[in-house]
């Protein structure tokens, strides 16, 4: 999330204190935070790259 907003202030694009507030992961249901997870990473992520990111119809 923070390279997110990084990205987004560098273009230019507001990044309000009031929808900064509202970003956490432990707002949604769906992701235990007690449980254990296995899932494949690609390598690039493991090198701590991240994909370009992409909004709507901007692509």
């Amino acid at each position: 999330m923070d390279a997110v907003q990084a990205q987004l202030r560098s273009e230019g694009y507001p990044v309000l204190p009031e929808n900064e507030a509202r970003l956490s992961p432990f707002a949604h249901e769906h992701i235990n935070m007690l449980g254990r997870y296995s899932f494949s990473v690609p390598e690039s992520v493991t090198r701590g790259e991240l994909r370009p990111l992409t909004r709507g119809n901007d692509q």
